[in-house]
């Protein structure tokens, strides 16, 4: 291909992906839906990749307009078929190649299409092809150009953007709003084209080795004038950022993996040597049909993250996995305390039994101790391999805790280890709260974890793992890097090849990654661990909200809600926090062998309602009938649809005692109604064939109900 006027298309019948070359510079013209081909042609302001090999930006804190990017020309362009991961579906990938040749800069943008899917995954590549060094301080993922037009001159309201806060404790909570209330709105006259635009920009941005200690990756763009929707996840494990900006007359979105300005990343590259970015996957969606934009573009994003992640039986079987941590033994497990928990949740019929934190610690404090992780004989005077044979004598596969990225002040392994082992600033090992942090580009790091995994599976029979994290080690370390940024993406990497190779030893092994919660749940991640940790709610009440929204994270068998009763509490309440796992992988805690006989024989109700439903839950899609949950919104909702059935779990926390849940894909059919959990508590339901409505009234509050809808046929 020259580089005159010419288009490059990549489109597999569900999205259509249009780059256009004109006097050189190769853009992003069109990302939308296949169907709209020809229909819809927005001019393009951006190009295809932002590059930036300077500290300097363009001025205000957009990433668009990178000084690297002006001299790239197009080069070449090819299609080949290619797979995204182990398992996954086939995909045409497009390469476009870019060069600068003044500088020797050379880029590759990747765009790549799963056969039937409308979601696009796109990376860059960077090439050093002079014969000076280069430094690099950004390089996009994906840049999608003017995504509105300025006809009407009101893209400002035009627009609505919806961005994902996640917190400790407060996981996956969106917040829809235009881009005026986001505080993007045009500031030039309404006459005037003006090219640079507002320079103003909403970043959202994650720094530190906690990928979603803020914001999960994500974010949903909804074009209203147009009906284009764009949901998009940033796939990595550490440093990241998404902007969207207006510019000429429009609005651009740019995502990236760490840069220069945000996460003190800089990378030089000597001559030959490249930098490939992290991957980006975005969901390309026509408003209308059956089901809102939220709906839709979280299914299709789910049935993509299904096909990207790593093949594991665990994602079909979905066993009920109790842990003594949450509301429970926290932190602080022995021989004693463990052994009638061990009876109690074999009773309940739990199938994974995991010894949470505190294991190895022999006195009380188990945080900055870790390290060595040998069992404590004060707490296991008779030894952890008794107990866990007693896991695997009442039917349940033993797990243990593991935090393998730390190791606590405390710990005997401390005067074994380097500098060059450790997370560095300045030549001073970085202490966070009582720990150090382990830096996983080190072999002798990677061989020890490795002794570490192999000796605790071989030794205790052990069939799972929670891997937990629970320290932000900042920007990174300048020990054998360029900056800490790119210490901490070589870290990040690292880390995620080494779980890899865990898994390659042991496929058989369960690997749950956890990070204080839900603040390390991204899909290079997730791409890797059967299951996911979303919160260390407490709270019965606030966890509905987090399990309700869990699925715009995480696919719905691989996302662990905790279900924590407790002898003190009502039979609403247990139901409640029992309930709102059942959609998720159930992850059973609390109080068990305190339990009530009746109390004991409702939770049993529960899972054995999970037991036959979890089937159902690989190949099913979510959706939010009352809209994303609001964090003290009086009902939460989350429904499960599949072929034939949909699954509802609805919430009360306060307010009425009625609500009215919309289905828009059943409206029109003729469906049953039934409460599945719990069967024996007051609940009144009301099905409306024609409209689509399903009315529940809850007498108490709280109370939460799972009800299953199925379609005659």
């Amino acid at each position: 291909m020259n580089a005159a006027a010419d288009d490059i298309v990549l489109d597999n019948g569900r999205v259509r992906l249009r780059v256009t070359v004109v006097d050189g510079i190769a853009r992003l013209a069109e990302l939308v839906p296949s169907h709209w081909a020809g229909a819809d042609k927005p001019p393009s302001a951006m190009p295809l990749v932002e590059v930036s090999t300077s500290h300097v930006g363009p001025g205000g804190r957009r990433h668009s307009e990178r000084n690297a990017t002006r001299g790239l020309q197009f080069q070449s362009a090819e299609t080949t078929r290619v797979r995204l991961g182990p398992g996954a579906a086939p995909a045409q990938q497009l390469r476009v190649v870019l060069a600068d040749p003044d500088t020797g800069l050379r880029v590759e943008s990747f765009a790549a299409l799963l056969d039937g899917s409308a979601v696009v995954r796109t990376w860059s590549g960077v090439t050093n092809a002079g014969t000076a060094p280069l430094l690099l301080t950004q390089v996009s993922s994906l840049v999608v150009g003017t995504l509105v037009t300025d006809a009407d001159g009101a893209w400002d309201e035009q627009i609505r953007l919806s961005v994902p806060h996640n917190v400790w404790g407060g996981e996956c909570q969106w917040r829809e709003a235009s881009l005026v209330q986001h505080g993007i709105y045009r500031t030039y006259p309404s006459h005037q084209r003006e090219p640079i635009g507002s320079r103003h920009s909403l970043l959202v941005s994650n720094a530190g080795s906690w990928s979603t200690s803020d914001h999960l990756p994500m974010g949903l763009l909804h074009d209203t004038g147009r009906g284009l929707g764009l949901l998009w996840q940033i796939e990595h494990n550490g440093a990241w950022c998404w902007e969207v900006a207006d510019w000429n007359g429009g609005v651009y979105l740019l995502a990236s993996g760490p840069t220069g300005a945000d996460h003190e990343w800089r990378e030089i590259l000597e001559p030959g040597e490249q930098f490939v970015s992290v991957a980006v996957a975005t969901a390309v969606i026509a408003a209308g049909g059956d089901g809102d934009l939220l709906d839709t573009s979280m299914a299709e994003m789910t049935r993509y993250r299904r096909a990207v992640r790593r093949p594991h039986a665990d994602n079909a079987t979905l066993p009920v996995i109790f842990n003594d941590y949450m509301n429970c033994l926290e932190g602080d497990p022995s021989q004693d305390k463990i052994l009638p928990l061990i009876h109690s949740a074999a009773e309940l019929g739990a199938e994974y039994f995991v010894v949470d934190a505190g294991w190895y610690a022999e006195d009380g404090n188990w945080w900055d101790s870790v390290g060595a992780w040998e069992e404590s004989r004060a707490r296991f005077p008779r030894g952890l391999r008794e107990l866990l044979n007693e896991v695997r004598g009442r039917g349940m596969v033993p797990g243990l805790w593991l935090e393998p990225e730390v190791v606590g002040v405390r710990s005997p392994l401390v005067g074994e280890l380097t500098d060059d082992m450790l997370f560095c600033r300045d030549g001073t090992r970085l202490e966070v709260t009582g720990r150090y942090q382990l830096d996983f580009r080190h072999p002798a790091v990677v061989s020890r974890l490795d002794r570490v995994v192999d000796r605790l599976v071989a030794d205790y029979g052990l069939g799972y793992f929670k891997f937990d994290y629970n320290i932000d080690a900042g920007h990174g370390t300048d020990i054998g890097c360029d900056s800490p940024g790119a210490g901490l993406l070589g870290h990040n990497r690292a880390y995620l090849r080494w779980v890899a190779g865990v898994m390659d030893r042991h496929p058989g092994l369960v690997i749950e990654n956890c990070g204080s919660g839900g603040l390390r749940m991204d899909y290079a991640t997730l791409a890797l661990h059967p299951v996911q940790s979303t919160t260390d709610q407490r709270d019965h009440l606030k966890n509905a909200a987090i399990a309700a929204a869990a699925p715009t994270a995480v696919t719905p068998e691989q996302g662990a809600v905790w279900a924590y009763p407790q002898p003190h509490f009502s039979a609403e309440d247990n139901a409640f926090t029992v309930a709102v796992s059942l959609l998720s992988r159930v992850h059973l805690s609390g109080r068990v062998d305190l339990l009530s006989p009746e109390q004991t024989a409702l939770v049993g109700e529960g899972l054995a309602v999970y037991r036959a439903l979890r089937g159902r839950l690989p190949d099913a899609v979510p959706l939010w009938p009352l809209g994303l949950p609001g964090w003290n919104d009086d009902w939460v909702s989350l429904a499960l649809r599949t072929a034939d059935e949909t699954y509802v779990l609805v919430a009360r926390r306060a307010g009425e005692r009625t609500a009215v849940l919309p289905l828009r894909h059943l409206s029109g059919q003729l469906c049953s109604a039934e409460v599945i959990f719990p069967v024996t508590l007051p609940t009144h339901l009301a099905w409306d064939d024609a409209r689509g409505k399903l009315t529940i009234e809850l007498p108490a509050s709280p109370a939460a109900r799972l009800v299953r809808l199925h379609r005659r046929r």
